[in-house]
């Protein structure tokens, strides 16, 4: 026997364990409540009618991770929406069932003959 090893000892377990069915599993990352926000206002959104989201209100979030984060939560729920952006403001509405993708100008223009009736 080498020279300080004694046989058949275990070193006390180093890290706590749990079981894996009590594990959360899900994605919470760091834009987690800005998207769960903006979802919320998205599902209660008229039909043909953009959120209007200013970028300056968003918390130094970049627009491309912003828009990432949305698409990934959108696409995780079963939502079919589109986006649109400007220097100022990111822009998000729902897609109307069975339809393909509608342009910004055209949402906005819906948007605008509705909310005029």
């Amino acid at each position: 026997m080498a020279k300080g090893k004694q046989d058949n000892v275990e070193a006390p377990p180093q890290y706590q364990t749990m079981l894996v069915s009590d594990l959360r599993m899900g994605r919470r990352g760091k834009h987690h409540d800005l998207v769960n926000g903006i979802l919320a206002e998205l599902d209660n959104l008229a039909e043909g009618s953009a959120m209007i989201i200013p970028l300056d209100d968003i918390g130094g979030v970049s627009l491309p991770n912003l828009r990432s984060a949305v698409s990934r939560a959108t696409k995780s729920r079963g939502i079919a929406c589109e986006t649109y952006s400007d220097d100022k403001s990111f822009y998000i509405w729902k897609q109307k069932a069975g339809t393909q993708k509608q342009s910004f100008s055209k949402a906005m223009k819906t948007s605008r003959s509705r909310s005029q009736q």
